[in-house]
């Protein structure tokens, strides 16, 4: 049995995921999203799909994007 990076527990289907140079082990997607995915810049909650990127800086929506700032981003196309 592996012991989950995120909230310690101790669970025979327990995971490992590799990012670059970053690695754990998760005994639930919940717990490795809290560990490995950006923050929205904006709110501040876990960014699971592309969401936005401007300079460098990760949103988890357009909307987020505008209230920081960033111009010429959009949900849709």
């Amino acid at each position: 049995m592996a012991i989950c990076d995120t909230c310690g527990n101790d669970y025979d289907k327990a995971f490992e995921v590799v990012m670059g140079e970053r690695r754990g082990t998760f005994d639930s997607f919940e717990c490795a999203i809290q560990a490995m995915a950006p923050a929205c810049a904006h709110c501040g909650c876990r960014v699971i799909g592309h969401g936005a990127e401007a300079d460098g800086t990760m949103y988890c929506c357009a909307h987020c994007a505008r209230k920081a700032g960033v111009q010429g981003v959009d949900d849709r196309a």
